[in-house]
């Protein structure tokens, strides 16, 4: 009988009739739905930057490709506004990758326009997770071996292409910002990623003066959710973002995109705030993200999230359990699952404030035996670790959707603002100073510069080194500020190293002191161990994570001349950054990196205790590092 119910509650659930109202309006199928959620975990995420030589301010086309019977076949591709990072989503199997300047956004190669391809002859993509690193430049002198008149696909109707690069300036009434496109996203996650992307976008041009906001929607939500905000938001004070993604996807994979999209934001316009502000199961996306990779954001501040379901959905839990075709998202909604049982494991970061707001304005549910708002039992909105971390937990009589266009909520909102204003004050800068930067690549203009790291390390020993990450267009600007001292200041990139090692340097308030660095090619190879996962929980777009439970006997290299080999320790000390800048190899738990490597063929075996010897060769060249992906080990059987 209890079965029977829960089927009654599925059936009027808005999962099951949102499946039913698909069927009928616009006539998709199990079958398509079914290749959908399939898709999710049978394909790989491509991650890199595109730089350019020369000056460049037109749209630039990234493509994945595969070569069938002669021809080419774009496996995704995806268009930027400017040079910077991308993301393509692509089925198992081996691509090629290239980009081009597209000057009169055709989606053509046409003469005269600067193209690149990614040095490796072919990148794998394993039906999981994330590539990193997979970087390229373009040129007007460039031999790529793509052939005038490539076409990846065809320009939309008047012909402006829509931009996937982070910071785009979005229309909010253009169709891909609609309540529809939302739904869509909800039910295709992958065809909307391939169609749109998941970004994050301005609603006007960076301004360093004004605080960002990011507001993050929820399940089949759209920015157009938050339209009463943008509205009543002090547009003089606050700069809104917001983050769109295809929200029937895995969160892990949303929380990644988040951290991808604010990491390269973050390195590009350096600000000091941040404040998030998330609805529903946004909540769990920007939650997932502050938790896991927070400590690489000391900018972000305040965390806001409304009607969130932080003990998970019962209506996934029916969706999952009978539904003939699964949302990827509904696994992680499951108030059983692996997602919302590890949610809170890893605490927020301590200088951000967190604010919890609930709607109680729901009316009676055949499809809920508790108390909701409409659409979130309050057990799930009130789960007693997000309370925990909350500086304040305030209810309002407003439904799921009503709490996004009440008066009420936006006035305590816009107070709470105003209050992590004042807290965060810009401090006292008699205490503090800048420096002016310049650096340079002494290398050939076709490979890929990766943006570098300053490092400012007190000489006092007090305090934690401060890491700034930068891009190449900070070279020759002032930065800042810092605190005031005495500081080691030194630079890293990945695949060069720096002819200035370590500079002294002192922050002094009213003076700029100048650092200059050159920055040379040299051969690495980094890697690490990925830790074990079970079916399904390494979906596309999502990062795995280093094996720290694995017991690594030795990693060893093997070159023409020479042979090494190392011992994971697993004490950090003298680790990571630290023996980078000093150009030593190093290894530590599951994670590795041989520095200063001559051209050539290497082999790496790795063996660890319980596991196969894992064996591959890497051809190395100095300044062209191999893109990032995590290492497999076969176990051994019993």
């Amino acid at each position: 009988m209890n079965r029977v119910f829960a089927m009654m509650r599925y059936l009027l659930s808005p999962s099951f009739l949102g499946l039913a109202l698909c069927f009928v309006l616009s006539a998709c199928s199990f079958v398509k739905l079914n290749d959908e959620a399939k898709a999710i975990y049978s394909s790989t995420v491509f991650v890199g930057t595109v730089s350019t030589d020369l000056p460049w301010d037109k749209p630039i086309v990234v493509a994945a490709y595969t070569m069938r019977n002669g021809r080419m076949d774009i496996a995704h591709y995806t268009v930027l506004h400017e040079p910077g990072a991308y993301e393509l989503i692509v089925p198992k199997g081996e691509y090629a990758i290239f980009a081009f300047g597209d000057a009169n956004a055709n989606l053509m190669v046409d003469a005269g326009e600067p193209i690149g391809q990614y040095a490796s002859s072919s990148v794998v993509a394993s039906g999981e997770g994330v590539v990193a690193e997979l970087n390229l430049v373009i040129s007007a002198t460039a031999l790529s071996g793509i052939p005038l008149g490539t076409k990846v696909g065809e320009p939309p109707a008047g012909g402006k292409l829509h931009s996937t690069q982070v910071g785009a300036i979005a229309e909010l009434g253009a169709p891909i910002f609609s309540a529809e496109s939302g739904k869509s996203a909800y039910w295709t996650a992958v065809e909307f990623f391939k169609k749109a992307g998941g970004n994050i976008y301005f609603l006007e041009k960076y301004d360093p003066a004004k605080i960002p906001v990011l507001f993050v929607h929820g399940v089949a939500g759209s920015p157009q959710d938050w339209k009463y905000f943008f509205e009543h938001i002090d547009r003089n004070k606050y700069q809104p973002w917001f983050f769109y993604y295809p929200s029937g996807a895995p969160l892990d994979s949303m929380s990644y995109l988040l951290y991808w999209k604010l990491a390269n934001l973050q390195r590009r316009y350096h600000f000091d705030k941040i404040y998030f502000t998330a609805h529903s199961m946004g909540g769990m996306v920007v939650r997932s993200f502050l938790s896991n990779y927070g400590a690489q954001f000391s900018s972000a501040k305040l965390f806001i999230s409304l009607s969130t379901p932080w003990g998970g959905d019962t209506m996934a839990d029916n969706g999952v359990r009978y539904s003939p075709v699964v949302v990827p998202s509904w696994n992680d909604m499951q108030s059983q699952g692996r997602f919302v049982q590890t949610l809170f494991q890893k605490p927020l970061p301590p200088d951000l404030d967190y604010y919890l707001f609930f709607g109680h304005g729901g009316t009676y549910s055949l499809l809920h035996s508790a108390n909701t708002d409409g659409s979130i039992t309050l057990a799930s909105e009130l789960r007693a670790e997000a309370q925990a971390e909350a500086r304040l937990v305030k209810g309002f009589n407003e439904s799921h959707i009503g709490i996004l266009s009440s008066p009420e909520v936006f006035r305590q909102y816009a107070a709470v603002l105003a209050a992590t204003d004042k807290k965060h004050a810009a401090h006292n800068t008699d205490n503090s100073g800048n420096l002016r930067i310049a650096f340079s690549y002494d290398a050939r203009s076709n490979i890929p510069r990766s943006d570098p790291s300053l490092l400012l390390a007190p000489l006092d020993g007090s305090g934690e080194a401060i890491i700034l990450p930068i891009h190449a267009g900070d070279s020759g600007k002032v930065l800042g500020p810092f605190p005031n001292g005495r500081y080691e200041a030194s630079i890293i990139a990945y695949g060069f190293k720096t002819m200035q090692v370590k500079i002294p340097i002192v922050i002094a308030t009213g003076k700029i002191p100048d650092l200059k660095f050159t920055l040379a090619p040299i051969g690495v190879l980094s890697g690490y161990v990925g830790a074990d996962i079970k079916a399904g929980d390494n979906p596309a777009g999502s990062y795995r994570a280093p094996n720290q439970d694995i017991q690594i006997e030795s990693i060893t290299l093997t070159g023409e001349t020479e042979t090494r080999t190392l011992i994971p320790q697993n004490d950090i000390k003298d680790q990571g950054i630290n023996a980078y800048v000093a150009g030593r190899d190093y290894a530590y738990q599951s994670s590795f990196s041989f520095m200063g490597l001559k051209a050539g063929q290497y082999e790496l075996i790795i063996k660890a205790k319980g596991y196969l010897p894992y064996r591959q060769t890497y051809h190395i060249i100095p300044g062209q590092y191999d893109y990032l992906k995590p290492i497999d080990l076969t176990p051994l059987k019993n």
